[in-house]
């Protein structure tokens, strides 16, 4: 009954299911004012619900007032309402969304099913089949040595030891993305782990290998390329589905212990390549002005071989040909022969020394002051040494007169013409 019905405190003496039966069916007052009752109001409901899963107005006798008492079937029609809304939410909780840059396993009762491809998807909920999400795009990185900066270093991941027996501290990254997500999800317990074992794994066997030096300076790109195959090589065998990207080496040096005694040994090995780098600018500046020299003496050599051939083939040619004129006319020729002789000997003398065979007397013929006198017409001096003799002097005084200023002749040049006297 409700609070504001009129008839509230009349009927003391009657009992509330007898008020309860007597109250309109519609829940107000006969005046139609007041709001309505609320359990009336959730009776009807009750009544709608066991009509419509099936319940009827035929299972009970209806009371006095016609109405269905209530019973078991308005509650269970409202439990069966409840367990299909949970239904319908449970069944909506398989569908999940994946990413471009992402792929979902399907697991039902933990084993694989599926993976599935971008977009909005579907399942059997939880707990029949769950899903996971994997990143395929994203570059993941793993630190070997050092962990954040390389101030911050681990000793018992960076310390190395080379094939010449000595040690180094490297420090690198690996950068890699998955390729197979149910090999990465399945395979490996910790793939991440496997990752950074493998790397160091990989580069231990790289630097093992190969010199100080060789790791320290030259080799330093080549090594990463050799320890990201590697370590490709072991993630494969292994079926970790990862897809090694990049190798880096973020530093490589001797250990701290050694360090001033390394920059010692740097530095004289910086020495030795300056002075060996000024030995082969020298040599290359030398060299070649030594075979340039060379070659100019070879050549010289070669002209003059040619030129004492050639003249020893003239001269040969030339007393061929004289041999033949002697032959025709001996006189003639000894006495030709013996005029160009004595041309050429008076032509580089500067002294002549004039013996008479009729006279018991030497005449000098200054040459070289008679000719450093001014004048053509000059009449040469005769020094006469030993007895005089008119006649033999003045005709070698005329002789000379008429002799002209010559030249110097070189040595070779006058060395030519005595083979030729010859």
């Amino acid at each position: 009954m409700s609070l504001n019905d009129p008839r509230w405190g009349d009927r003391d003496d009657e009992s509330g299911e007898e008020a309860r039966r007597r109250e309109p069916r519609a829940g107000r007052s006969p005046q139609g004012e007041g709001p309505p009752d609320l359990e009336e109001v959730w009776r009807q409901f009750n009544e709608r619900l066991s009509v419509l899963f099936g319940g009827g107005r035929g299972g009970r006798p209806a009371g006095s007032d016609g109405r269905q008492p209530w019973g078991g079937k308005q509650v269970g029609g409202g439990i069966v309402l409840l367990v299909a809304i949970v239904l319908a939410l449970w069944l909506l909780s398989g569908f999940y969304k994946v990413d471009a840059n992402e792929r979902a396993v399907v697991l039902r009762f933990g084993r694989y099913v599926e993976t599935t491809e971008p977009g909005l998807r579907w399942r059997l909920p939880y707990p029949i089949e769950r899903h996971e999400i994997v990143d395929l795009t994203g570059v993941r990185t793993v630190e070997v040595g050092y962990r954040g900066t390389d101030r911050n270093k681990v000793l018992r991941e960076s310390l190395m030891l080379t094939d010449d027996e000595n040690i180094v501290s490297i420090q690198f990254a690996v950068q890699y993305v998955l390729k197979s997500p149910e090999d990465y999800l399945f395979r490996d317990r910790a793939p991440d782990e496997s990752v950074k074992q493998a790397a160091e794994s990989a580069m231990r066997e790289i630097v093992g290998k190969s010199k100080m030096d060789y790791v320290l300076y030259e080799g330093r790109e080549d090594i990463a390329v050799r320890t990201q195959e590697l370590m490709q090589a072991m993630l494969d065998r292994y079926r970790t589905g990862v897809q090694v990207v990049r190798v880096t080496l973020q530093n490589a040096q001797p250990p701290e212990q050694v360090q001033a005694a390394f920059d010692d040994a740097v530095k004289a090995g910086q020495d030795r390549e300056r002075l060996r780098n000024e030995g082969e600018a020298y040599a290359n500046a030398v060299i070649p002005r030594a075979r340039g020299t060379a070659a100019r003496l070879l050549e010289e050599a070669n002209a003059y071989k040619g030129k004492v051939v050639a003249q020893a083939t003239g001269d040969a040619s030339r007393f061929t040909q004289i041999q033949q004129q002697y032959r025709q006319a001996p006189a003639i020729t000894r006495e030709r022969l013996y005029l160009e002789t004595m041309q050429q000997i008076f032509t580089n003398t500067s002294k002549v020394l004039v013996d008479a065979p009729a006279h018991n007397n030497l005449m000098l013929l200054p040459l070289d002051r008679l000719l450093s006198r001014s004048g053509p017409a000059m009449v040469p001096t005769v020094t006469r040494q030993g007895p005089s003799s008119g006649d033999g002097s003045a005709e070698a005084a005329a002789e000379s007169g008429g002799r002209k200023e010559q030249r110097d002749v070189p040595r070779d040049e006058l060395r030519d013409r005595e083979r030729g006297s010859r």
